[in-house]
């Protein structure tokens, strides 16, 4: 059988794959000790779970082993050289105890965090943590790791030293070596890539092929340690002591049932792209381009003042049915954070019997929405590939809204009530393609985003209208928001007073719940609290918002390219390194606004105190794996 395997590999190819078979073996090894360590974090690991694992850990080794595949098979003579393979043995063991190294880390930190390790721990370093010292105790302490870790490198160096001899002194032709190093490249990078998918796996895709409870069990350290590289963290906060914190904001809170709806009521969350404040009549726009989306605002409790908490859809998933903004450099389900424990809408009406699916129509994998679809808990993610009809398709993006809307309505009726259900519609998105049957019917304006929103309200009709055919239409309330506002060239609402105004809709077709157009501030992570009351759920949460039902401060809060804007009551601070930069006042008539921070000076100090103190908290449960209900104490603050 050796001979067999012999004549059909070229010897460098056959001695690259004993190598790299002793580091994946090396990886599960270190899942096998990780298991055990934290075998009370995993009891619902299966044998699928194992083979998920092996599976992230062949594309992390592609990743890192990527110019060692090809310098091992490189069409020279001299690879099988002594000097040369003396080159490749430091790169192999350093790649290897690389590897080791954060996978044995991670066998006794991950207790505390919760969480593979990412690079933001580099950073806690950097930023005058005692995390260095922890380190310093952690290798006191847990001193059998470091012996497992010198354990591993020396059988890595011996099982180098056994595969130097195994190169063959008659070697294929230098064509043929060359055609090797191609294709082995080649399936190398597809393996790190993840397959064939629209984007390279990430961390956060591990939630689609396991539980939530087992992600960090199925990856490895290393992986998001690459995935987290270039990712920009946030930096812990000391502004105040804990206690005055939790006086300023506290994002721990118990809902209020309101038994305005009975139990068990439908929720169906419409996300629509790029509805802004400034293509909406009901809001206050000179030419409406959504007819359709104005008159139900007539019959719902509507906000005229919605706040997007992000420019970005990516920005509003997490808002919405986590109720956590982004408030760092890059979105949150992109950032390292991105695979902390969260405890959002669709988990925790599971607990209550509700069953939940999430749809957009774009091709799977995009902005990773069935990624974390999956780790907030939705039990399904219908995308393109589910829809299954490519005559819809738009050519760029995904499904035509007037299709998959519908489509939506009808396969919900296939779901046990009750559930929860959120469509994410995609027309109204760059390049904004109106179908050929669509066009000269719809309303035009001095943007390109305005043909396209006007199909999206068209879409959105179409959804309604079949919805009303539905059995489980009268037992389900609605709730339409925008992602984000869109660009445009109108100076008024490029000013950081209205960027991120959005419409926000309740909709009870039973007609129980108010109908109001209400004027206060209302952002995108108020949705949760909200409904958490209007659906009688009695429980604490994790939230950056408020319910419309209780007394709170009218607040919203975004981030953008290095600054905080905080909104309260009729005023904007803008805050930036480290201090408050200007106050507007909402009410403004004029395209440019005016800086009132000395006219409003208390105002402002108060408005940054309660900043500060949601910043305080949003970074070190961030960057501690703490965005959950449940506090528990922190290695970092004994």
């Amino acid at each position: 059988m050796n001979r067999i395997f012999k004549n059909l590999l070229p010897s460098n190819l056959s001695v690259l794959l004993k190598r790299l078979t002793w580091t994946i073996l090396c990886m599960q090894l270190c899942r096998v000790v990780f298991y055990f360590s934290n075998q009370a974090d995993f009891s619902l690991i299966t044998a699928n779970d194992w083979l998920i694992g092996a599976g992230f850990d062949m594309l992390t080794i592609c990743l890192f082993y990527l110019p060692f595949i090809t310098l091992s098979l490189l069409p020279i003579k001299f690879v099988a050289s002594i000097w040369y393979q003396r080159v490749l043995r430091v790169l192999f063991l350093l790649l290897n105890s690389t590897l080791v190294f954060f996978n044995l880390i991670d066998v006794e930190y991950f207790r505390f965090t919760k969480k593979r390790s990412t690079v933001d721990v580099f950073e806690m370093v950097q930023g005058g943590n005692d995390l260095s010292q922890q380190l310093t105790s952690y290798f006191r302490d847990f001193w059998f790791v470091m012996l497992l870790f010198i354990t591993f490198l020396w059988i890595t160096n011996r099982v180098f030293t056994m595969t130097v001899n195994n190169f063959e002194q008659r070697e294929p032709s230098i064509f043929k070596q060359f055609i090797t190093l191609i294709i082995s490249v080649v399936i190398a990078v597809f393996i790190g890539r993840g397959g064939f998918v629209l984007k390279p796996l990430s961390p956060i895709d591990a939630s689609q092929f396991t539980r939530i409870e087992n992600t960090a069990f199925v990856l490895n350290t290393p992986f998001t340690m690459v995935k987290s590289w270039s990712k920009v963290g946030v930096q812990e906060k000391h502004y105040f002591s804990l206690k005055i914190e939790k006086q300023l904001f506290n994002p721990i809170k118990t809902s209020v049932p309101q038994h305005i709806l009975p139990n068990k009521t439908n929720v169906i969350v419409l996300i629509l792209e790029s509805f802004g404040n400034e293509w909406v009549g009901a809001s206050g726009a000179k030419k409406s381009f959504t007819p359709f989306l104005d008159s139900l605002t007539n019959e719902s409790l509507y906000f005229k003042n919605g706040i997007a908490n992000g420019k970005k859809s990516i920005e509003a998933v997490p808002a919405i049915f986590a109720s956590l903004p982004s408030l760092l450099e890059i979105p949150y389900i992109s950032s390292q954070y991105g695979n902390n424990r969260i405890e959002g809408l669709p988990r925790i009406l599971k607990k209550e019997g509700y069953s939940s699916a999430f749809f957009h129509g774009a091709s799977n994998g995009s902005m990773k929405f069935d990624g974390f679809a999956a780790q907030v808990g939705f039990d399904n993610y219908f995308g393109r590939k589910e829809y299954n009809n490519e005559e819809h398709y738009d050519g760029s993006w995904g499904i035509l809204d007037e299709y998959f809307n519908p489509w939506t309505a009808r396969k919900l009726s296939e779901f046990k009530q009750p559930f929860l259900a959120s469509l994410f519609t995609l027309s109204s998105h760059h390049p904004f393609y109106i179908p050929p049957h669509m066009r000269g019917k719809l309303l035009k304006g001095n943007e390109p985003i305005c043909e396209a929103i006007a199909y999206g309200d068209y879409s959105l009709r179409k959804f309604f209208e079949t919805a009303k055919k539905q059995p489980w239409y009268k037992n389900t309330v609605f709730v339409l928001c925008a992602d984000h506002t869109a660009a445009t060239n109108n100076p008024k609402y490029n000013q950081r007073t209205e960027m991120y105004k959005i419409p926000i809709v309740f909709f009870d077709p039973s007609g129980r719940l108010n109908k109001e157009k209400n004027q206060d501030l209302f952002q995108q992570v108020d949705i949760l609290p909200t409904l958490l009351d209007v659906l009688n759920i009695k429980t604490n949460y994790y939230s950056y918002g408020n319910s419309y039902f209780q007394t709170h401060e009218k607040e919203s809060v975004a981030y953008l390219d290095g600054s905080y804007y905080y909104f309260q009551n009729n005023f904007l601070l803008s805050f930036s390194q480290e201090k408050a930069r200007y106050l507007y006042r909402l009410d403004s008539k004029s395209n440019k606004v005016v800086d009132s921070m000395k006219k409003h000076y208390k105002e402002s100090k108060k408005m940054e105190r309660r900043l500060k103190a949601i910043v305080q908290r949003y970074n070190r449960d961030l960057i501690h794996n703490q965005t959950t209900v449940y506090e528990k104490e922190n290695i970092f603050h004994h």
